[in-house]
């Protein structure tokens, strides 16, 4: 006698396929991933729109300056892309100018930018668990309005998306860039830029982020003072180059030298609060089986 077996069931697949969605594996959600990453790159921008207001301008000036000494468009677009430093490019353009010798030029470019050594060091703890090309390409990126900005950020927020850093960083590149793209093209229109005051407009957007960074904290102005007047008064002896260095350098070792003190102020006033918070707490304990409690 034949045995008839039952029906043997259909496919998981054929099921899958007469049943939309059953069975199957669903995308993961695009709005879990791209809505943080949007978030942090419109915080990075949006940090960067007061740097960038300041940049365009001086940029400006340093391509107008270039097309003046003769130099091509494309030498001064790559010099602000790939060297991407103010005063150092400012500095080489003027030895650029006047015919000095290779060798001058880059170690005068070297000087100018030994303040970045200071900014490095002061910046580096927070970047101790990135990778070495996202330091390496952060430091590529490193000015000193960034590090004012960065320094501001960071003191609020310990921990930062790495995408709002490098949109920042990006961004304000990209302004450096393009403005001193605008300066070669516009080269022929203006003729003075000192008497538009563009050499101006980085110092004092400097000078406008450090003090938002520094009016709250006494320690802070304190080396601000030390370090702006240090570098004011070595500049009058003729020190030039070196003054922002030799007073940054003084400046942070007075603020190595004040930092101990506040903390033991600030330790003992912790120990005091704990010391009633204690005595609040034995209190509230002895109290605990009294009457009406």
């Amino acid at each position: 006698m034949r045995s008839v077996a039952p029906d043997a069931p259909a496919p998981a697949h054929h099921a899958a396929a007469g049943a939309p969605g059953a069975g199957a594996a669903r995308p993961a959600a695009p709005a879990q991933v791209t809505r943080p990453a949007r978030a942090a790159w419109a915080a990075g921008f949006g940090q960067a729109v007061p740097v960038m207001l300041g940049y365009v301008p001086v940029a400006f000036a340093f391509g107008v300056l270039g097309h003046t000494a003769g130099l091509p468009w494309w030498a001064m677009v790559a010099m602000s892309a790939f060297v991407y430093g103010g005063s150092s490019q400012f500095a080489a353009l003027q030895l650029l100018a006047v015919g000095a010798a290779p060798y001058a030029i880059v170690l005068t470019t070297f000087v100018v930018n030994l303040r970045h050594l200071l900014l490095s060091a002061a910046i580096a703890p927070r970047l101790a668990g990135w990778r070495r090309r996202e330091q390496a390409l952060f430091a590529y990126e490193l000015t000193d309005e960034a590090f004012a900005v960065h320094s501001a950020q960071y003191a609020e927020r310990a921990q930062r998306p790495k995408a709002e850093v490098f949109t920042f960083n990006t961004a304000v590149h990209a302004s450096w860039v393009a403005g001193t793209l605008a300066g070669v093209l516009a080269g022929d229109l203006v003729t003075d830029v000192e008497a538009l005051g563009l050499d101006y407009a980085l110092p004092a957007m400097f000078m406008a982020l450090l003090a938002a960074g520094i009016i709250a904290d006494r320690r802070g102005l304190a080396v601000a003072v030390v370090a702006g007047g240090g570098a004011v008064g070595l500049t009058l002896l003729g020190l030039q180059y070196w003054a922002v260095l030799v007073a940054a350098a003084v400046a942070a070792t007075f603020g190595l030298a004040v930092a101990p003190r506040e903390s033991a102020a600030d330790d003992a006033a912790a120990d005091t609060d704990d010391r009633s918070a204690e005595d609040r707490t034995a209190q509230d304990r002895s109290t605990e089986g009294a009457p009406g409690r």
